[in-house]
């Protein structure tokens, strides 16, 4: 057996005998890779925590100091030019320092979410505009290889993008299961 092999069968029986001994919950272990911070303002943005916080996880892992190489700052990776446009749509308070502040980010994050939500009428198609940008999703919108109908995605062109709703979709699914939403 390959050594390989021998580390792999070791950790297995450690993780196997600290679940059964009590010590580490299979529960805590998910709970501590799915963590719902702030809660109290992605409860107050209205919309689906699963979703909010599935957003956050594919965005920045949680990591509220995180910086894109384009410049995406905080939790939900606000382009500075696009969190300013949401405030001031929005009439909230427009402070580029605070977007590395964990409710501030959740805060205008949402609103970005909400009003790409509205603006599109399937979540995944929402989900690629805060991806790719909302300019690019309607252009691939009114290409009839992309959309049949102008308003779904049949095929989304860049594998990022593909990539990023297909894993908002999958970690939504985890947050519903164990915090019990649906």
């Amino acid at each position: 057996m390959s050594r390989i092999w021998k580390r792999r069968i070791a950790a297995i029986c450690a993780i196997i005998f600290f679940l059964i001994a009590g010590c580490v919950s299979a529960s805590a272990i998910v709970y501590a890779r799915f963590p719902r911070p702030y809660r109290a303002a992605v409860v107050a943005s209205g919309l689906d925590e699963a979703l909010v916080y599935a957003l956050i996880k594919a965005e920045s892992g949680f990591d509220e100091t995180a910086v894109s190489r384009v410049g995406a700052t905080g939790l939900m990776q606000l382009m500075p030019a696009t969190a300013q446009f949401i405030c001031k749509k929005e009439g909230m308070e427009w402070d580029l320092s605070r977007l590395t502040d964990g409710a501030y980010n959740i805060k205008v994050g949402c609103a970005y979410l909400s009003y790409l939500l509205e603006r599109f009428e399937e979540e995944e198609t929402a989900l690629a505009a805060y991806n790719a940008g909302e300019g690019t999703v309607r252009d691939w919108l009114r290409d009839e290889a992309l959309s049949s109908d102008g308003k779904t995605l049949t095929r989304i062109p860049y594998r990022e993008t593909e990539d990023y709703v297909k894993k908002i979709k999958k970690y939504k699914k985890i947050y519903a299961f164990f915090y019990h939403k649906t």
